[in-house]
Formats: C-alpha cells, sequence, structure tokens
C-alpha cells in the first residue's frame, strides 16, 4: 500500500471517528503530496525519499510555528501546531540516537576522505541523502561540524 493510499484511509478513518484534529492534519499531508506531485517539474510521482522530505518539512513547520505561539503566549495554537506535528511524524521511521547519527557521520567522512570543514559540503551531501526522515538536518549539520573541527 502506497503512502498516498494509507492517508486516504486514514482519513477515512478519522471521519467516521469524528476525530476532527487528526482529520485536519491527515488532510494537510494530503494536500502536500498533491501541490508535490503537480509542482512544475515533477514526474506526477512521489518517490519514497520525497515523501520523507516533505513530511520532515512538514513536522519542522509546524514545530517553529508551536514555539512561535508559545513565545508569544497563545497556548491554544501551540497545542494545535503539536497535536498536528504529532499526527504528521507517524510517517516518518524511528528517529536515531545522537549517537547513532555520530557513527553514521563518521563512516561517511571515512567513505569520503574528509578531513577538515572545508569537506563539510561534501559529508554533509551525503549524509543528508543517507539520513533523510531518520535525523534532523541540524542535527546532521552540528554533529558533522563537531567531528570535522576536532573538537
Amino acid at each position: 500500500m502506497s503512502f498516498e493510499e494509507k492517508i486516504n484511509n486514514l482519513i477515512k478513518e478519522a471521519m467516521k471517528a469524528k476525530e476532527r484534529e487528526r482529520l485536519e492534519a491527515l488532510r494537510a499531508i494530503k494536500s502536500a503530496i498533491l501541490l508535490e506531485r503537480t509542482k512544475e517539474g515533477a514526474t506526477g510521482e512521489l518517490t519514497e525519499e520525497d515523501f520523507l522530505k516533505m513530511i520532515s518539512k512538514m513536522v519542522k513547520q509546524r514545530d517553529d510555528s508551536a514555539e512561535i505561539y508559545r513565545q508569544q503566549n497563545r497556548p491554544e495554537l501551540a497545542e494545535k501546531e503539536e497535536f498536528e506535528a504529532s499526527v504528521i511524524r507517524e510517517f516518518l521511521p524511528k528517529q536515531l540516537t545522537v549517537q547513532e547519527v555520530e557513527s553514521h557521520i563518521k563512516a561517511i567522512i571515512a567513505k569520503t576522505g574528509a578531513q577538515s570543514m572545508k569537506d563539510m559540503g561534501k559529508v554533509m551531501s551525503q549524509a543528508t541523502a543517507e539520513l533523510a526522515g531518520k535525523a534532523e538536518s541540524k542535527t546532521i549539520a552540528e554533529i558533522t561540524k563537531r567531528i570535522l573541527s576536532g573538537s
């Protein structure tokens, strides 16, 4: 079953169960899939990698919005964003621990022969591709920077 079919089934379940908030989050995912499939230059099909990138971006947007709402003392809006993020997170693979990300990055550094901060781009491009959806780009960048700078 494709992720699109899975989402459509979950939308039906949420409608039957009258879970309005969950339904909103699932419809947001469906909308994002349609936009991604029909954007200029798209093939009409969504690969798993594209789907994971899209879902990761949606989670990050909601987390950022929730943080802003909390800073502006709007807890009801922050909770809505956090709930949507939690529903969307269900479609991401299990997140790696910092130690697991670190070991992946060390392996990539060994593979690419990277030795200094000048090689960060080379390591980052490979690391973000390999760890897509499994770790946040910010975490990958911080760990890569720390390892390459030798601290």
